[in-house]
């Protein structure tokens, strides 16, 4: 997964940015963009574009925590996480960015998770909780994509359930409500089309220069090992299909209207949450 916001959707690879996916899709990483008016043709797509975040809508089934008796699971991560919370790092297995996480309570109301790869703090988010126990803010920084900026902003969650008796107020069930903050090179994705082959790169790190016959063809700086297939599937539209491990993982569709705004709608086929946005070319 893409971390950037525009590349986890826009060119689908963030997935979800929920309180406990990989955040930014992003990645994907994911990596991951004033309106103009279309241009004819397929030229539509080429040039810079920024993700509004104030466009984002989100659906899906809301992130289940339990933080109890020394030990955090999330039953709807992917994959789950079942983890001993004493701060200590532990191998996880199944996770393309990270193969060991920490999980450190800090108080009653604020917890860290920090996760590692080949050594390397791939990801830390902090989880806050508001004073009500309504809210929870996570203030991320993926910093997964080597030799590029870390993606840096909140993600944050409304509570669906209450936590059970005798566990952290972390716990419960959180449906996802909106991002902030999210620094720029998170959120812009530039394209070129070129014949039959469409460049995408971002100033978070990651780029592909993909075929529109459907070919698969690696993302760069992507540590993940992810792939993306892209096809043109109308005057102004595309859709790209990442793949890991043999398996896909996000769809996305990206048309630029007639307004000149680029609207992009991202399914995870692992969980099936969509996520749909806008983007404003620069």
């Amino acid at each position: 997964m893409r971390k950037a916001l525009v590349a986890a959707m826009a060119a689908a690879s963030l997935l979800s940015l929920s309180a406990c996916n990989k955040y930014g899709a992003g990645n994907g990483n994911a990596s991951e963009n004033a309106a103009a008016p279309a241009a004819a043709g397929a030229a539509a797509i080429t040039g810079t574009w920024k993700a509004d975040l104030s466009t984002v809508q989100m659906s899906g089934k809301p992130d289940q925590i339990l933080l109890k008796d020394g030990k955090f699971d999330c039953s709807t991560c992917t994959p789950p996480i079942s983890l001993a919370a004493d701060g200590a790092f532990h191998p996880v297995t199944g996770r393309p960015y990270a193969d060991s996480m920490s999980i450190k309570v800090d108080d009653d109301h604020d917890v860290t998770r920090t996760d590692k790869k080949a050594g390397k703090v791939t990801f830390e988010g902090k989880y806050a909780l508001s004073s009500d126990g309504n809210t929870l803010t996570i203030n991320f920084a993926d910093s997964s994509t080597p030799n590029a900026p870390p993606t840096k902003g909140q993600f944050v969650e409304t509570r669906s359930a209450p936590a059970p008796a005798g566990a952290h107020a972390i716990s419960g069930s959180w449906t996802p409500k909106n991002y902030a903050n999210i620094n720029d090179e998170a959120l812009t994705t530039t394209y070129k089309l070129e014949g039959d082959t469409l460049h995408m790169s971002s100033p978070s790190g990651q780029s592909y220069d993909a075929k529109l016959d459907g070919t698969a063809t690696p993302v760069k700086g992507d540590i993940g090992g992810t792939t993306a297939s892209v096809k043109k599937v109308g005057d102004n539209s595309y859709e790209e299909t990442d793949t890991r491990d043999g398996k896909v993982v996000t769809v996305a569709t990206f048309t630029v209207g007639a307004d000149g705004k680029l609207n992009v709608t991202m399914v995870d086929k692992r969980n099936d949450s969509t996520m749909k946005y806008m983007a404003d070319k620069q």
